[in-house]
């Protein structure tokens, strides 16, 4: 049997895993300090959208670096980052939800490549 004070404070931990995932999201600085926060207690929905955004962040680098690329690079950037942003836009909404959903197409991946941070 769960007493009150015991569910309260499962609530607050969940309330915060959550709140780091979406950190994670906004910006790269977010992913610094979600990482950072995730750090002590390592949680694993936390650590999941963690490598979720990290994985986006990193893909997107790599569609800025071929966006250099006159012309032909510079259609595979446009489409490449709307991409991302639909991408993006899947991860935010699967975290605030409290989903452990990859996002589309590259989330599986993701978490190979990154399953070690």
């Amino acid at each position: 049997m769960e007493t009150g004070n015991t569910q309260t404070e499962t609530q607050n931990n969940k309330t915060k895993d959550t709140t780091v995932a979406v950190i994670a999201y906004l910006t790269f600085i977010g992913l610094i300090i979600a990482f950072v926060m995730n750090n002590e207690k390592k949680d694993a929905f936390a650590a999941y959208h963690i490598k979720q955004s990290l994985g986006l962040t990193v893909c997107g680098i790599a569609v800025f670096a071929v966006g250099m690329i006159p012309v032909l690079g510079w259609l595979v950037s446009f489409f490449g980052s709307i991409f991302l942003l639909y991408l993006w836009i899947m991860g935010l909404i699967n975290s605030i939800n409290g989903k452990l959903k990859p996002v589309p197409v590259l989330g599986d991946k993701f978490e190979e490549w990154f399953r070690n941070v």
